[in-house]
């Protein structure tokens, strides 16, 4: 399939390149203080993700304290006002605590620190 002149059919075997870039856009800023933990980080993320142990870790984590997956609930009520020519449903993201994506990221972020060794994790969501 292509758009504006890209091929995607093609485009994520060619993409991100070497240094992280997506054609003109992408790639990261780390100041050099930060480098070598990022290494650190980067090489212990690729040495156990495709781990069965940790794989297996992390879903237990998220179906035990994450809720996850969380249901997809039919809105029969709705779908019945509506006329029951369609039938509506809901992901329920609003299960999960304190939001789905702070803790998408953190539970992977801190079996990953828990794997290495670490002894503590900073947390920062931005918000």
């Amino acid at each position: 399939m292509k758009f504006n002149g890209i091929d995607f059919d093609t485009y994520f075997n060619n993409y991100p390149d070497e240094n992280g870039y997506f054609g003109k856009y992408g790639g990261v800023y780390i100041d050099d203080k930060l480098k070598a933990a990022m290494a650190e980080i980067t090489e212990a993320y690729y040495s156990i993700c495709q781990s069965r142990k940790f794989i297996a870790e992390l879903r237990r984590i998220r179906k035990e304290f994450q809720g996850r997956p969380t249901p997809v609930t039919h809105l029969e009520r709705l779908s019945d006002a509506l006329g029951g020519k369609v039938q509506l449903y809901a992901k329920r993201e609003d299960l999960n605590h304190s939001g789905a994506h702070k803790l998408n990221h953190c539970m992977g972020e801190a079996l990953l620190a828990k794997y290495m060794g670490k002894k503590k994790v900073i947390a920062e969501t931005g918000a």
